[in-house]
């Protein structure tokens, strides 16, 4: 068992590092994998995959474990990923996306459009992949941190109050072969199944309606929150682009409002999804 004393910063990872501490934290307080992960609504699974660091912890789950006063850590975790934070993101993620991660952390509701890929909040591993893996020149190590990162975060959705997320995709998306038949088969599986959750909206625009208004403009999302005013996201070639001007915020949402008419309701898109996961199974045997 490694104290957080012992630790050494310079002979691991961040994200191992953090792991260590949680990992250590929970032994000395005689909680189980499952214990801990109950507490903080995560599954043991998960908790495991942050203590060896193959998940990265994210902000909400240090807060929970502070708030949990049979591991006594009396600050020192929250302190060490804060120290971190910069260096937990470094490598996964380039610095101008750090605002996005904070907004989706932070959001009440999101609203996502997407045209070519599932978006990266409900996508499953191999999926996620088959995606990143398509990058010129990454090495297998930058490949798996990548994945790894689109993977944390999707924690915000098991959070004990998760955002609400509203999807709307082109049905081009359910059909596009990203990484072969079983992959595809496995994610429009997973898709659905993450549709059925309470908090989770997915609408499907079909091809039958032909060119519709997020032909133009592309990939987006909103970021709507309690406390401030909507935030945008769109992506580009090259960067990202993070839309706070109050106009063109509001010109993402009527765009958002008028694909939402071009869409088919939430279980006839639940239905479709379904339909076309056993498309790709067959495609498969």
């Amino acid at each position: 068992m490694v104290s957080p004393r012992d630790a050494d910063p310079a002979a691991t990872s961040p994200r191992v590092l953090v792991g260590k501490m949680v990992k250590y934290y929970r032994t000395r307080a005689g909680l189980s994998q499952e214990e801990l992960g109950a507490r903080v609504y995560l599954s043991d699974d998960m908790i495991g995959k942050i203590e060896s660091g193959r998940r990265t912890a994210s902000g909400q789950f240090v807060r929970a474990c502070e708030a949990i006063p049979e591991l006594g850590t009396n600050g020192a975790l929250h302190e060490l990923f804060d120290q971190l934070r910069d260096h937990l993101k470094s490598g996964s993620y380039p610095g101008w996306f750090d605002r996005w991660l904070d907004a989706e952390e932070r959001a009440r509701r999101l609203r996502s459009f997407q045209l070519v890929v599932v978006p990266g909040l409900l996508q499953n591993e191999a999926y996620a992949r088959a995606v990143l893996s398509t990058r010129v020149g990454a090495t297998a190590e930058e490949l798996d941190e990548a994945v790894a990162a689109r993977m944390d975060r999707q924690q915000i959705l098991d959070r004990n109050r998760p955002p609400e997320l509203w999807v709307l995709l082109d049905e081009a998306v359910l059909r596009r072969p990203v990484g072969g038949p079983e992959v595809m088969r496995k994610q429009l599986e997973h898709l659905a199944g993450m549709a059925n959750r309470p908090h989770i909206a997915l609408q499907v625009i079909p091809v039958g309606v032909g060119a519709h208004e997020g032909m133009r403009g592309g990939a987006f999302v909103l970021a709507d929150f309690d406390d401030g005013p909507s935030l945008g996201y769109q992506d580009a070639a090259v960067a990202g682009q993070i839309v706070e001007d109050v106009n063109e915020v509001e010109s993402l949402a009527v765009t958002w409002d008028t694909l939402r008419l071009e869409a088919l309701p939430r279980s006839a898109s639940i239905a479709l999804v379904e339909d076309v996961a056993r498309t790709w199974a067959r495609q498969n045997r």
